[in-house]
């Protein structure tokens, strides 16, 4: 039953879009749940991956392939392994929630939305799935493109601005890449990403590569300083869109670096992770001094992913440091375990505050801190959620924010104290910017007439957030599940250097 589960995953929600479309706009409600059943049946389908993969192996299982491309040598190549399906689960969880959280907010062209929403779905999971280069290559990018027409359409007033900002910024540094594995295929005569981490290059040949790969997958963390489309795209994206870009297309940048850099270029990665490493301290201090002075509560969020995803980048390259310096590979393993158990949490995390900011928009039509203030006083459940995510994004013990966060430090002080010095005062700033914007939207009296007029949140805005709060609290609270799902392939990837530098 698992041979084509991965196609599945792949194809059930873009196949499913095709339904919602005809439904129309005339047909609202049956288009909503139309989307909503896909939605499900994927989220479902995809837990049968706890069922069919064996986390005790580390090679990469469910395997699909099929010629596609003859002439060329591609090959339709699907597999996964512990990281891709951890990050396959939370793509399906997350799209439920969008989709339930946007059930009465879009009124416009609700049946496009939703469409739009199932295919990004669709091609998210593919490229957590491809095992071809080129296939890898084509949802990668292909990704942009509903995405683009959620912002495009749904987005605020400077959406237009935003989403050619968004496009040109991803679409540039995908271009880099693709002449990269242009290159690759030339000397290897395929884009098998096996074949190609097997493929022996010299020194020059991975520096450049590995800046190619670099530049375009620093753009989707997105890493200081090609990070500035990231801000513009938040404040303008509907809340569906932030959610799903803050939460699972920011993981595919880290997801790119241990696709391809890692394996294929491990040389120009070990002596260029200085650099990875200084940028990411970079966002993890300096973007949040940034997030520290902004007015709007998305563009705050917006920042502060960023520096969050700082320690994703970071844990992974300071396993290369512990390897090659003091071949601690218990510390590297940790590492980029809390690399990866950060991006889980970062999309549950980040979701769940754009989700927040969501709410208040509906009921204010204004994202401005200023605009706000005792709004605990008329939506104290609100309240509640509201403040526990800003605990969370702050790192609080017994949240998800603090468990990765946490390795990574670990991790860092047994490479260089001086890094870990750096990396732990995100745990300072973050509580900074968060909490202060917390004090002035939640509490204090209500200067804004509009603020007593809000309205409790409803049913469907308590499950979205309250989905969100388990989740953060289930991974705060018992990592372990995740981690023991993704640690013989995070051992794999930390052998693969230490063989390497042998």
């Amino acid at each position: 039953m698992f041979n084509h589960l991965l196609s599945l995953l792949i194809w059930l929600p873009i196949v499913g879009a095709i339904p919602v479309l005809l439904a129309g706009s005339g047909r609202r409600g049956l288009a909503r749940w139309i989307s909503l059943l896909v939605a499900v049946l994927a989220f479902v389908a995809s837990l049968f991956l706890l069922t069919g993969y064996n986390p005790a192996d580390s090679a990469m299982q469910l395997v699909e392939s099929h010629v596609w491309i003859a002439s060329l040598g591609v090959h339709y190549g699907l597999a996964v392994d512990g990281i891709s399906v951890a990050l396959i689960l939370l793509t399906s969880f997350v799209t439920i929630l969008v989709i339930v959280g946007a059930w009465e907010v879009i009124q416009d062209k609700p049946h496009q939305y939703m469409a739009a929403m199932l295919v990004l779905e669709g091609l998210m999971i593919g490229v957590f799935c491809a095992t071809d280069a080129l296939l890898f290559y084509v949802f990668f990018e292909a990704m942009l493109i509903p995405m683009f027409i959620l912002i495009g359409i749904w987005g605020g007033p400077r959406r237009v601005y935003a989403t050619l900002k968004f496009f040109i910024y991803t679409f540039l540094g995908s271009i880099f890449m693709l002449i990269g594995l242009i290159y690759l295929y030339l000397k290897a005569g395929t884009f098998d990403l096996h074949t190609l981490a097997a493929l022996p290059l010299t020194m020059k040949e991975q520096t450049w590569l590995f800046f190619a790969f670099l530049i375009a997958f620093a753009v989707k963390v997105p890493m200081v300083p090609v990070h500035t489309w990231l801000p513009d795209a938040h404040v303008e994206a509907p809340t569906g869109g932030s959610v799903v870009l803050a939460a699972v297309m920011l993981k595919i940048g880290g997801y790119g670096f241990l696709r391809f850099s890692l394996p294929i270029v491990p040389d120009a990665s070990e002596h260029f992770g200085w650099l990875i490493i200084v940028l990411s301290l970079i966002a993890v201090v300096y973007i949040g001094y940034v997030a520290l002075v902004q007015e709007d509560m998305k563009k705050l969020v917006a920042y502060s992913s960023v520096a969050h995803m700082g320690f994703v980048t970071l844990g992974i390259f300071i396993a290369f440091m512990l390897v090659r310096d003091t071949n601690n590979l218990d510390a590297a393993k940790l590492g980029m375990q809390g690399a990866m158990v950060q991006m889980i949490s970062h999309g549950f995390v980040s979701g769940a505050m754009f989700s927040c900011i969501g709410v208040m928009y509906d009921r204010m039509h204004t994202r401005l801190i200023k605009d706000y203030g005792g709004v605990i006083n008329v939506m104290p459940w609100f309240g509640f959620f509201y403040v526990f995510f800003a605990m969370a994004n702050s790192g609080l013990p017994g949240t998800s924010g603090f468990v990765g966060e946490f390795m990574v430090v670990l991790a860092s002080f047994a490479a260089n104290p001086w890094i870990a010095l750096f990396a732990a005062f995100t745990l300072i700033i973050g509580a900074a910017y968060t909490l202060w914007m917390v004090k002035r939207v939640l509490w204090g009296d209500i200067t804004n007439p509009h603020v007593r007029e809000m309205k409790e949140i409803n049913g469907r805005e308590t499950f979205v957030l309250a989905a969100f709060a388990l989740a953060v609290l289930a991974l705060g609270i018992w990592p372990q599940p995740l981690i023991h799902l993704m640690d013989a392939s995070v051992s794999q990837l930390v052998q693969q250097l230490a063989v390497h530098k042998i």
